[in-house]
């Protein structure tokens, strides 16, 4: 049995409640954006290296450990929210395929190398934060949500370090964003190859944004259809349930 601190809780983090999560509502919680991005990832089915920045709890990684046999390591800066996510690659006795790295993204090249992985997949901090008066009360939010480690460029650029030449980078975030994501992509030679735009209901503005770029890439961008999470009634569409529940 796993142990568990403070407020702590275990949640399935799958419909059919074969992996389990900890999970804290002060510290970290897993979010609609890393099923999302899971499902929007490519991965390699039978072998290979995938890297998550920004990993949070371990929500992505453990999402994809049930598409892929590939290895998988997850880099998280929060020290109380890396020892979440080792204790839910335990409980879940996925040792052998998922290790979890506490560490910074911007100066990982020594532990991690370089151009070493497959895939690379991030769900940063989406907000430029110019004031502290601006930051979330909670710490552990205000990281994970404000470019206070990490800007946009570090991530870019670390995923560009990290994954090899024609390997893909796989991103969520927020549609306001896309302008600085496709000129940053482009900086760092990661050519944006697939998007795809998500909204809470037909008639609503977009949420979020799924990109995924391969690096030293030719240009040619495939716009995918909007994924709409809920109908009318606010129930989830046909989509949404495909991705949420399989």
């Amino acid at each position: 049995m796993v142990e568990l601190f403070d407020d702590e809780r275990l949640d399935y983090l799958v419909a059919d409640e074969s992996l389990q999560i900890i999970q804290s509502p002060t510290a970290f919680s897993f979010s609609m954006d890393a099923v999302l991005l899971s499902n929007f990832t490519y991965v390699p089915i039978r072998k290979g290296n995938i890297l998550d920045l920004c990993s949070g709890n371990g929500a992505i990684p453990l999402l994809l450990s049930r598409r892929t046999n590939a290895l998988i390591t997850g880099v998280e800066i929060q020290e109380r929210i890396i020892d979440m996510a080792r204790r839910s690659v335990g409980l879940n006795h996925l040792e052998n395929q998922i290790k979890m790295i506490q560490g910074d993204l911007k100066e990982m090249q020594s532990e991690l190398g370089h151009s070493n992985f497959d895939v690379v997949t991030c769900n940063p901090p989406y907000f430029k934060t110019p004031s502290k008066n601006e930051y979330n009360k909670n710490e552990y939010l205000t990281i994970a949500r404000h470019e206070v480690y990490c800007t946009l460029d570090d991530v870019v650029r670390a995923c560009k370090l990290h994954v090899r030449p024609g390997g893909k980078v796989a991103m969520v975030h927020r549609p306001g964003r896309l302008v600085d994501i496709l000129t940053t992509f482009r900086k760092y030679n990661l050519e944006p190859k697939r998007m795809q735009l998500v909204y809470s209901k037909e008639g609503k503005e977009a949420t979020m944004l799924l990109i995924e770029g391969i690096r030293d890439g030719k240009a040619d961008l495939t716009i995918l259809p909007p994924l709409y999470i809920y109908q009318e009634d606010g129930t989830y569409t046909k989509e949404a349930k495909e991705i949420i529940y399989g």
